[in-house]
């Protein structure tokens, strides 16, 4: 099948390319970046010169794209609205890494992002891509809103306890941290290497986007705060609940919960230790666990993932392998690199 990636020269883009490379099925046969048309991908990514010898960065244009199989969206946020209502005309499927067609209530948009939504139309065509807890809206699917980074983190992490009765789906907190290339690949002061070595901060407070998506996912009310943390890849979320009213969890039996909820999942490990976002580097994995605080009370549920590949580009190629009927696993590494 031949594939488009429009915005290839992100991270998320560059992702996705390593990625495919990799890929039996889907074939790259267009990818475009505006600001580096014209250029070899290898000049501008060297680590994939060897993958992509004679492919070359084409203008963002919509019409480059006629009668490709899928499309994958790694644009800014903002930008797939306006570009894929033109796209859906042309190809099979298209699947949006950005935050555009994530949330079903266009009123969230200019709370949360700042403008009203372009296409609210097509809000409800979109199926959301997570497919450890929405597998059943990707099958046949045309138009996949991938999930985000931190809220596949915490969804993994509290949507079997929620479901299960075990935790309030109120007063969630969530705690995660991620590393700098969840930032994009634009240069910005506040992520020179200066800036960030040997630091640790909060940043979003109260307002970061990803609050509502999570809300959805879990059904509930959530306070979210995100950290930067001084490393490349990786998130960790910590994610602290209350036990619902008449019950009494364990760590026993959350643990439970996550087993029944993913032990059947290739691409999601329950671990008795603490996850580490180390292990998960490069695959297309999330590590989880839980515990029950017998002192206080809380439930406290944990999540590591790569951003960029869990958290993004992996995930899309999941996701489309899953609305083409092929096995989600197909093309994906599920093997961390490590050290």
């Amino acid at each position: 099948m031949k594939a488009g990636i429009l915005g290839a020269s992100g991270y998320t883009g560059s992702e996705l390319l390593r990625l495919l490379a990799g890929h039996p099925e889907f074939e790259v046969a267009v990818a475009t970046a505006h600001s580096h048309a014209g250029q070899a991908v290898g000049a501008h990514t060297p680590s994939l010169a060897a993958a992509y010898p004679g492919l070359a960065y084409e203008d963002n244009d919509p019409a480059r794209f006629g009668g490709l199989d899928l499309v994958f969206c790694g644009l800014p946020h903002g930008e797939s609205q306006r570009i894929v209502p033109e796209l859906r005309a042309r190809v099979g499927l298209i699947v949006d890494l950005a935050a555009d067609f994530r949330l079903k209530d266009a009123a969230l948009y200019p709370r949360w992002y700042g403008e009203e939504h372009g296409a609210p139309e097509l809000l409800g065509d979109a199926a959301y891509g997570l497919p450890e807890l929405f597998r059943e809206e990707l099958a046949g699917a045309t138009l996949i809103a991938a999930a985000g980074c931190y809220p596949t983190a915490a969804g993994l992490a509290l949507a079997p306890l929620v479901r299960g009765g075990l935790v309030e789906p109120t007063g969630i907190v969530v705690d995660a941290a991620s590393g700098v290339s969840g930032a994009g690949r634009g240069l910005k002061e506040s992520l020179h290497f200066g800036s960030v070595d040997e630091d640790f901060t909060a940043y979003g407070l109260l307002t970061h986007r990803h609050t509502p998506e999570m809300e959805q996912i879990i059904g509930g009310e959530v306070l979210f705060t995100p950290h930067l943390a001084p490393m490349v890849r990786g998130i960790l979320a910590t994610c602290y609940a209350r036990p619902s009213a008449g019950t009494t969890p364990t760590t026993d039996s959350v643990l439970a919960a996550l087993h029944d909820a993913y032990d059947t999942e290739p691409f999601v490990v329950v671990r008795d230790d603490p996850p580490s976002t180390k292990a998960t580097a490069g695959a297309n994995a999330a590590h989880v666990t839980a515990r029950v605080d017998p002192r206080t009370g809380w439930v406290v549920s944990f999540c590591a993932l790569d951003n960029l590949v869990k958290g993004a580009s992996g995930q899309a190629i999941q996701c489309a392998n899953a609305a083409l009927g092929l096995a989600e696993t197909t093309g994906l590494p599920i093997a961390g690199v490590y050290p």
